[in-house]
């Protein structure tokens, strides 16, 4: 009679653990190939960008655009950058910043209060004005650009700052982040605590639940930040004086004036130079408030 042997149980464990290994070879393959396109598809911009901001206009139509050329202009194409119409970048950068800046910590503040709010606090029709909030995340911008130009008109804000800065302090989708976001960072136990000792909703709002939610606040404070920052539709029907433009639209005017029929000035590569410096900032933006959001969800947390 022919017996079967049983492997045994150590003898199992290495066979299981090479099919394992096997199985899980070619998903890691898939996800390794997958990866390095995401990253190839966000960064060849950027490496075109730096690449072409060394070139001189000549040598942006007859070298190969992912390399550099033989002679590198960075320094003259930012001479251009910053004393063209008497160093007028310089201005749109201010701008952008005062814009940006107001915009950005302003929308985090009133999305973080009124996420809390729903999250937390109740009362009545809180629901269908979340709902309101829900629907407003729905409707494009570029829908509302006329109508709110309209409205300033109608005030005389126009051609202000103030056209640029108030629209961009609503932020429909950051009170529906915060809101999920102070579900779960802000204990309940903890409000009922503070409030049987004694502090009122504004002290609790400021000293205990603005520390819990820090991480989801940086997080609105830089989506906002980017998107008043890369604003190009709203800052274009609303200013007229180039003074108050943004580095969106002056730079876009630079490349309408590059684009322009004949005797128009050839400014290709200082208009992708000036896109260079405009970023900047942000990188910086991002890598200093990175950190915040590794931060515990429970700063200033529980008294034991």
């Amino acid at each position: 009679m022919t017996t079967t042997k049983v492997p045994s149980t150590t003898e199992a464990r290495p066979v299981a653990r090479r099919r394992r290994r096997g199985a899980q070879a070619k998903p890691s393959w898939i996800l390794t190939i997958g990866l390095l396109a995401a990253v190839a598809y966000f960064l060849l911009p950027l490496w075109w960008l730096v690449v072409a901001s060394t070139k001189s206009n000549a040598d942006l139509f007859s070298s190969f655009g992912l390399w550099f050329a033989d002679e590198v202009n960075i320094g003259d194409n930012l001479r251009d950058v910053f004393t063209r119409q008497g160093g007028i970048y310089l201005t749109w950068a201010r701008n952008t910043i005062l814009y940006a800046g107001t915009a950005a910590i302003g929308a985090a503040a009133l999305a973080t209060a009124a996420g809390y709010a729903f999250a937390k606090l109740r009362f009545r029709g809180s629901n269908a004005l979340f709902a309101f909030v829900l629907g407003a995340i729905m409707i494009p911008l570029t829908a509302l650009a006329i109508p709110t130009y309209l409205l300033f008109a109608k005030v005389g804000l126009t051609d202000t700052p103030w056209a640029v800065i108030l629209p961009s302090l609503v932020s429909p989708f950051g009170v529906y982040l915060m809101r999920v976001y102070a579900e779960s960072a802000v204990p309940d136990t903890l409000l009922e605590a503070a409030r049987v000792d004694g502090a009122g909703e504004f002290r609790i709002f400021v000293q205990i639940v603005l520390r819990l939610l820090a991480p989801g606040f940086i997080t609105v404070l830089l989506f906002a930040l980017v998107a008043t920052w890369n604003n190009y539709f709203l800052p274009l029907i609303m200013l007229n004086s180039p003074e108050w433009y943004p580095l969106t639209v002056g730079l876009a005017q630079w490349q309408a004036t590059s684009q322009a029929g004949a005797g128009s000035q050839a400014l290709f590569s200082m208009v992708i130079t000036g896109s260079l410096v405009s970023i900047i900032p942000l990188v910086v933006a991002f890598l200093f408030l990175q950190r915040y959001w590794q931060s515990g969800l429970t700063t200033g947390g529980v008294k034991q």
